[in-house]
């Protein structure tokens, strides 16, 4: 059946997919936000984790923007030595527009998603 870090890969993988095809559309709002979901869905795992915040700092460097840089480096740090232990909020989007210990509500959608995958 494989564990949840196997199943959830292919959803965050999509959303990774879906960004760069906005970013390359012309649309680095929606590659942003295809971005925050895969963050979502992946937060749980250290690897799909760090990947969603390097690939935030990439979106970073592209769009030139400083503080998105500096928010991704702690984040990724954070995210390669916090994730394992847990201490991830549910539903942060994980940009450096948002505090990173501070929880949202998921998506009805990643939610069923995250459940279905954890089932």
């Amino acid at each position: 059946m494989g564990t949840f870090a196997e199943k959830i890969h292919p959803h965050v993988a999509k959303e990774f997919a879906a960004a760069v095809s906005a970013e390359q559309q012309g649309d680095p709002d929606l590659a942003f936000r295809h971005l925050e979901r895969a963050h979502v869905l992946g937060q749980s795992v250290t690897r799909e984790h760090v990947r969603a915040h390097w690939e935030r700092l990439l979106w970073g460097v592209r769009r030139r923007r400083p503080g998105e840089i500096t928010g991704q480096i702690l984040r990724i740090l954070g995210a390669a030595t916090k994730t394992v232990l847990g201490l991830v909020p549910s539903g942060n989007t994980g940009g450096s527009n948002l505090s990173p210990i501070r929880r949202l509500p998921i998506p009805l959608d990643l939610q069923t998603i995250i459940d279905e995958t954890r089932s």
